[in-house]
């Protein structure tokens, strides 16, 4: 016959088993993301081999970080010929796919939240006023969901991004055009206490 005493033993064990099975995980860090490039410069690079080994590094200018910096004119994050400077990122109409032109300056944030490890970021999801309130919020979500993940492949812990949508609500006015809807669809990078 079976034994209330044995069966509860038996299924707790196996309950735990699935539990540590489940929060057993690789560290990120040991391995670099694989990333596809599919701009347009990609799909040229692959036509010619020879030129292909050669990477193209005049879109991505050196992050220099000074962590003793305090004064807003040696700081990283407010001087406008730093990378760090750049805070919005832009989406193509109904998407929340990040675009291969902004990686440097996610790259750069990235680097800058790995080294301040204290530093915390708000990602403020956007869109335009197209469609319906409920949608906006949930495309303004996805986009700053999207930016956080791309962080998250760099190394940044969940602990140091926050992220929010406000869907149409920040428009920065009502378009008339598609050049001003534009400018409504995107993800604010903000850090905290700044």
């Amino acid at each position: 016959m079976n034994n209330p005493t044995w069966n509860t033993k038996l299924l707790s064990t196996l309950v735990m088993a699935l539990v540590l099975a489940a929060c057993k995980s690789t560290p990120m860090v040991d391995k670099p993301a694989a990333v596809e490039d599919k701009s347009p410069s990609a799909a040229q690079a692959a036509t010619k081999p020879a030129e292909a080994a050669v990477a193209d590094t005049s879109a991505v200018k050196e992050v220099v970080i000074d962590g003793n910096a305090t004064a807003n004119a040696n700081n990283p994050l407010k001087d406008p010929s730093n990378i760090l400077s750049k805070r919005n990122i832009y989406f193509d109409f109904d998407s929340d796919a990040v675009k291969a032109e902004f990686r440097p300056m996610i790259e750069a944030h990235a680097k800058y939240l790995l080294a301040n490890r204290t530093a915390k970021v708000i990602l403020q999801g956007n869109t335009d006023e197209r469609g319906t309130r409920e949608y906006n919020l949930s495309l303004g979500q996805r986009r700053s969901v999207a930016v956080k993940k791309s962080l998250n492949l760099l190394g940044v812990q969940d602990a140091q991004i926050e992220t929010v949508s406000f869907g149409e609500e920040k428009a920065t006015a009502a378009c008339a055009d598609e050049a001003c809807a534009k400018q409504n669809r995107r993800a604010d990078i903000v850090y905290e206490n700044e």
